[in-house]
């Protein structure tokens, strides 16, 4: 694999922010920017429409599978299927989360294309950062949902579009769940429940917290897949590489195209351990240096550290929606390291701090700000020994 084509996929992923126009936009600018938003959103609607999206996904990752078997893959036939069917799928998450998937999935399949880089990992790289651009249009929708709310048929369909999406990831999710005993399929679709349930009934604070659901359990799979010890593609890479280096690339490659749906909410709340993690799973990092209980050890610091910060934000929005979602969202983030917390501070604590948590968000349902910031001193006292021990 030359290395010039490494450092096309894997340098500079994330993009700049994006620079703040001026203040004094007038009012035909603003007019013509929102007019030019709508059209933008319906024309997105109008080809997703026309795009059975799993198909096409699952025809492209056949083909390009066939590496694995030692056989010829047709990348004309891979390239066309993305460039007609989901480039623009891609461009459109690239420019509202401000992602450079689409130079990173279309210098891979040249790559596969040229030879310069393994069949296999080629694979992996288009497959992977295709499920997280599923991912992130289904976060799309679900702000679609929040923008239509009160247009009841709107938002179903936004619901309805979601899950087939979600029916992409699913059997990542299964896989996930058959490694490591979990029922997070269970888990996802009671969330999807409690959506349309909350359409119903006109609660959208309902709906948020069932999205939170669906959103963390996502991210619980992509760190499952990741950075989890013993079934994580860390572990997996650091002992297939005492075997062999360059078969284990391939799992290296899994972990790196996994750990970009999560890496930017990581780095976001804990850019020390975002920014290891990554390198760790980068194809210019010597696999055989891989070290997968560090890994493990930054993921568990990280996901605390984003803990923590809900809370904060929980706490300053005491008395609204904002501070009963966040609560939620620490929970779920507790939750997404539960086993190695459990494995830091033992069972009988890590019951407490769960206890805790529920606490906390029934203080914040309640708008009990007295128990609420009792409650949370004793979390943040439990979440920093986690981090402490997990160095």
């Amino acid at each position: 694999m030359k290395k010039r084509e490494l450092k096309k996929i894997f340098a500079g992923f994330l993009i700049a922010s994006a620079v703040l126009t001026g203040c004094n936009t007038s009012k035909e600018t603003a007019e013509k920017e929102e007019k030019t938003q709508v059209e933008t959103k319906e024309t997105e609607k109008e080809a997703q429409n026309e795009v059975d999206y799993p198909a096409v996904f699952q025809e492209a990752v056949t083909e390009l599978a066939k590496a694995s078997e030692g056989k010829d893959v047709d990348y004309d036939k891979v390239i066309d299927l993305y460039t007609t069917n989901l480039q623009g799928l891609v461009q459109e998450r690239d420019k509202e989360f401000e992602d450079t998937i689409d130079q990173h999935i279309t210098t891979a399949l040249e790559a596969g294309k040229e030879g310069t880089m393994d069949k296999v990992v080629v694979k992996q790289i288009f497959d992977k950062l295709m499920q997280k651009v599923f991912y992130t249009t289904m976060k799309h929708e679900f702000v679609e949902v929040a923008e239509n709310w009160g247009k009841t048929e709107e938002v179903k369909e936004e619901i309805e579009e979601a899950k087939v999406f979600y029916s992409i990831l699913s059997t990542t999710v299964q896989k996930r769940d058959a490694a490591n005993g979990t029922t997070m399929v269970d888990v996802i679709n009671g969330g999807f429940e409690e959506m349309e349930k909350a359409v119903d009934s006109n609660d959208q604070l309902a709906f948020q917290l069932g999205k939170q659901v669906v959103d963390k359990t996502l991210m619980k799979t992509f760190y499952f897949a990741t950075g989890a010890i013993p079934n994580g593609y860390a572990t997996k890479a650091a002992a297939a590489a005492k075997e062999n280096a360059e078969e284990a690339k391939v799992e290296q490659a899994e972990g790196w195209a996994f750990y970009q749906s999560i890496y930017t909410y990581i780095n976001k709340h804990a850019a020390e351990e975002g920014a290891y993690i990554l390198s760790q799973f980068d194809l210019e990092t010597d696999v055989t240096q891989l070290d997968p209980a560090a890994v493990n050890k930054a993921f568990v610091r990280g996901f605390s550290k984003v803990a923590i910060d809900e809370y904060k934000e929980s706490i300053e929005a005491w008395g609204e929606d904002k501070s009963v979602i966040t609560a939620l969202e620490g929970a779920l983030f507790i939750d997404i390291i539960g086993q190695d917390i459990k494995g830091l501070i033992g069972e009988a604590e890590y019951t407490a701090l769960t206890e805790k948590a529920q606490k906390y968000l029934d203080a914040a349902k309640a708008k009990d700000k007295a128990a609420g910031e009792i409650t949370l001193k004793e979390i943040e006292a439990t979440l920093q020994t986690v981090i402490e021990k997990a160095k």
